[in-house]
């Protein structure tokens, strides 16, 4: 089936497209029904970030998800046009002076859920893959 592709406008009303692009991949895959909320909520704070903290909200600036499968399964890629981040400078969410804090969790969810999880382009892109 090779990859596909979404491009989507840096506004959080652009997510409804993302879950709709999900539920078509997960019936397309046959994807099961314990694996698919972890698919959804990682692709969801990955694609936060990148609208928010990446493109800034920049409806001229995009993010794009490309889905490619792999040996294992499936990998998700999502790239944004923002400046970038270092994902080890971002505060632990699970410690004592985080957890009061709204937010924060995004990169720790996408790292619970995904089996494997890298980023590249000096953060702009970040890179997950599911057993599925």
């Amino acid at each position: 089936m090779g990859n596909q592709t979404l491009k989507l406008p840096s506004s959080t009303q652009s997510i409804c497209r993302l879950e709709e692009f999900i539920q078509c991949v997960a019936s397309q895959y046959n994807i099961c029904q314990d694996k698919f909320p972890d698919i959804l909520i990682s692709l969801t704070e990955a694609v936060n970030n990148a609208i928010i903290h990446g493109n800034q909200e920049n409806e001229n600036k995009y993010v794009h998800i490309v889905l490619d499968e792999t040996s294992k399964g499936l990998a998700f890629t999502v790239h944004d046009e923002g400046p970038g981040f270092n994902p080890l400078n971002l505060p632990d969410p699970t410690s004592p002076e985080q957890l009061e804090c709204c937010g924060g969790r995004g990169v720790f969810l996408m790292n619970q859920l995904a089996d494997e999880v890298r980023y590249l382009n000096d953060g702009r892109t970040v890179e997950m893959h599911f057993r599925v």
